[in-house]
């Protein structure tokens, strides 16, 4: 009887994909036009775009003024300007301008090398530290937050090392955000972590404390905390004793930021399956082996986004010091908008979209690496 069988001896051809399953037809049907409901908003969202985008791209370029050295550039003539009658458009001069005051605030010109190599710094211990390929994580770590700090301090504020003095109120713009955001973020982390561990504590001091603390700073606006860090705090400490506005300011944010984050961590923990603290207790792990190695790891995965939420909010919230006399980037754009020689009506404008540009790029930055890091850590994702 003749045998039928066969055996591939190689593998098949791969195939492309159906056409209607390839190229931008299929990639507009999938995401855009999946639905009636989906193709009415794609409709929406496009006439939109058309509505907003053509008048602000004739502002913020083709209308606008890129050269000049004061107020009569960004003017009309009926306002005393070069610019015709009716003219309106983006005064970027104005930021050209102001640029250095915006990053630096009032930062002795001679002695901004300083903040230049401290940004330098920040860069460079950063940038490996968030690309997972590059090794030495832990002393990249130890570099960036345990020595970054420390130099930053001396160089940014002198008296050491023949370097001068540099009073803090002299600090602003983009400096201050940066400073207010590094500490913020880098203090909120492990202090919220140690709240959201004491909240779920079966010691009941711990827990009592952790609570009130968490429930009575979230229960009060940002600009209370730096109102009452900035003004109420010196009347309760002993005459003479005084604190660096901005090291209240510090302290007001970080601990604002902390209870917000302890929140956070705890849904993370509450995620957890019990079975992964029943097999932690298995092996004969102690309470902190086990959030250490089995708990918190799974659990800070869960909660990336709401971590990186937390830190765009931090940021965005550091233009309040306003309230207690401090210039963020925000506040030294709304400063030198009275300077007469800069005073026009689309100064304005222009300065708070610079510093909103500002602002979105920092921002952005951060949820896209947060959405890296999930795809990173999920093991069950797909393409």
């Amino acid at each position: 009887m003749r045998d039928l069988s066969y055996v591939r001896t190689e593998m098949a051809a791969i195939e492309k994909p159906p056409r209607g399953e390839r190229g931008l037809p299929a990639w507009l049907r999938k995401n855009l036009f999946a639905s009636p409901w989906d193709a009415a908003l794609t409709v929406l969202g496009l006439l939109l775009v058309a509505f907003i985008l053509p008048p602000f791209l004739d502002w913020a370029f083709f209308n606008a003024a890129w050269i000049g050295t004061d107020r009569t550039f960004c003017a009309t003539v009926a306002q005393g300007g070069i610019q015709p009658d009716g003219w309106s458009g983006a005064c970027w001069p104005f930021v050209m301008a102001k640029f250095e005051q915006f990053m630096f605030g009032r930062y002795p010109v001679d002695e901004r090398w300083r903040v230049i190599l401290v940004g330098i710094l920040f860069v460079a211990l950063l940038v490996p530290l968030l690309i997972p390929r590059i090794p030495y994580k832990g002393l990249n770590a130890i570099l960036f937050f345990g020595v970054f700090p420390v130099v930053a301090f001396i160089l940014l504020v002198g008296g050491w090392f023949g370097l001068a003095h540099v009073e803090t109120a002299l600090w602003g713009g983009l400096l201050v955000t940066l400073v207010l955001s590094y500490v913020g973020i880098s203090v909120s982390l492990p202090l919220g972590i140690i709240l959201a561990l004491g909240r779920r504590s079966k010691l009941p001091v711990v827990k009592m404390f952790s609570v009130v603390f968490i429930e009575t700073v979230r229960g009060v606006p940002l600009v209370t905390v730096l109102f009452m860090a900035s003004v109420m705090l010196p009347l309760f400490l002993p005459p003479g004793t005084t604190f660096d506005k901005l090291m209240r300011a510090l302290i007001g944010v970080a601990l604002f930021a902390s209870a917000y984050m302890a929140e956070v961590i705890r849904g993370g923990l509450q995620a957890i399956p019990k079975g992964q603290y029943e097999g932690a207790d298995s092996l004969g792990l102690g309470y902190w082996q086990k959030m250490g190695l089995i708990v918190l790891p799974q659990a800070l995965k869960l909660v990336i986004p709401g971590i990186v939420n937390t830190f765009i909010g931090l940021f965005k919230d550091t233009s309040l010091v306003s309230i207690i006399g401090m210039f963020d980037l925000l506040g030294i754009v709304r400063q030198s908008f009275s300077d007469t020689a800069w005073a026009t009506a689309q100064t304005p404008m222009t300065g708070l979209v610079f510093a909103g540009f500002v602002f979105w790029i920092f921002c952005f930055g951060m949820s896209r690496y947060s959405i890296f890091m999930e795809r990173r850590l999920d093991t069950s994702y797909r393409r």
